[in-house]
């Protein structure tokens, strides 16, 4: 690549991060193409203060800490969302909208019948408006995020089962 190139990319990462710390974000993951075999893949991310103050008190009970990890381990993975086989997923960063406008009514509800391709809701990415379809048809039976919240790559938006 060239000069120019490089700068193109050092000033599209920083974007990136100032996008990172405007919205509050832990990570985000782009991937730029600039022809069919010329691209970058970055990923930018951070820890939160939560995340660093965690673990100090666990540092202070080292027989905890052997033990925390192998009984907390398993827990997360079986109640994690993202992982239940009707999770809906979010395929950008970016805000949660629930309904076409302010005062309409949402698109989809906890209990709604959904076909596939029903529009579930939106996600605002670069102020594009992102309708998220319905995989398959099935019911909502649960709504992980709320209405004007930020979500992230990968984020579980709804279950459909």
């Amino acid at each position: 690549m060239t000069n120019k190139s490089n700068d193109a990319d050092v000033a599209f990462i920083q974007a990136l991060a100032e996008l990172l710390r405007e919205n509050d974000l832990t990570e985000l993951q782009v991937k730029r193409a600039y022809a069919e075999d010329d691209s970058i893949n970055v990923r930018v991310s951070r820890t939160s203060q939560q995340m660093i103050a965690a673990p100090a008190p666990v540092a202070a009970a080292p027989a905890a800490v052997a033990a925390a990890p192998v009984a907390a381990a398993p827990a997360p993975a079986s109640d994690d969302p993202s992982s239940h086989p009707g999770a809906v997923t979010s395929p950008m960063v970016g805000t949660v909208y629930m309904q076409a406008e302010p005062g309409s009514p949402a698109f989809v509800s906890v209990g709604a019948q959904v076909s596939e391709g029903d529009t579930l809701l939106i996600v605002e990415a670069m102020k594009t408006m992102n309708h998220i379809p319905a995989p398959r048809a099935g019911k909502v039976t649960r709504i992980m995020v709320e209405d004007g919240s930020t979500v992230e790559f990968g984020a579980p938006l709804v279950i459909i089962e």
